[in-house]
């Protein structure tokens, strides 16, 4: 017996751990969970490319002057295909489904979810159009102004008023404008609360 206990002893004594040994398991466990990180996020940014290639032609229709749309696919982390300044598509944890954001003053709001490439470039396409009809209403609604400004000027001066009178004509203006524009942004509002109700999943 106690030849058996001596042996064990040996044995015991004879293992040697090194430092350099775990740093070396520790880097390579490291290095392994970057790859697979850099494989989610290459196979996260090739769906995204491959969402904003089914959308090339819609994104070729945009005005190019215009900055408002910006239509690309940013190499941030997560990868996001982002549409304008408040809007982006991102991959979903799964990693099949693309999620349609859509940042607000209430939070971020879901518009479209699904792992149908040919619904989520609907989704965003009809999102754009709704933007574009938006924006055109936008500047119908400043040339109504201004054309109610310049009417209101003509007036003044075909009736021989002086021209300090323009002080008020500028004050009822910017009245109008003022309206206008609010009317304007409640039923812009009312439209995204309305579109995020009927459209966004339950």
């Amino acid at each position: 017996m106690a030849g058996g206990e001596a042996g064990d002893n040996q044995i015991g004594e004879g293992k040697v751990r090194r430092l350099s040994d775990a740093v070396r398991r520790v880097r390579i466990a490291e290095s392994e969970r970057a790859d697979a990180y850099a494989d989610l996020h290459d196979g996260d940014r090739a769906r995204l490319t491959l969402l904003a290639e089914e959308l090339q032609s819609v994104f070729a229709e945009l005005p190019a002057d215009d900055p408002y749309f910006i239509c690309e696919v940013a190499g941030s982390t997560p990868p996001r295909l982002w549409i304008d300044p408040t809007t982006h598509v991102v991959m979903a944890r799964d990693r099949r489904s693309y999620r349609f954001l859509k940042d607000t003053r209430l939070g971020r709001l879901t518009l479209h979810e699904s792992a149908d490439l040919d619904a989520a470039a609907d989704a965003v396409t009809d999102y754009i159009a709704e933007r574009v009809v938006e924006r055109e209403r936008s500047l119908e609604s400043d040339a109504l102004v201004e054309k109610l400004r310049s009417v209101a000027l003509d007036r003044r001066e075909t009736a021989g008023e002086p021209a300090a009178g323009r002080t008020g004509d500028r004050g009822s203006a910017l009245v109008w404008a003022l309206i206008v524009f609010l009317a304007g942004f409640a039923v812009g509002a009312l439209g995204l609360v309305a579109y995020a109700w009927f459209m966004v999943p339950g």
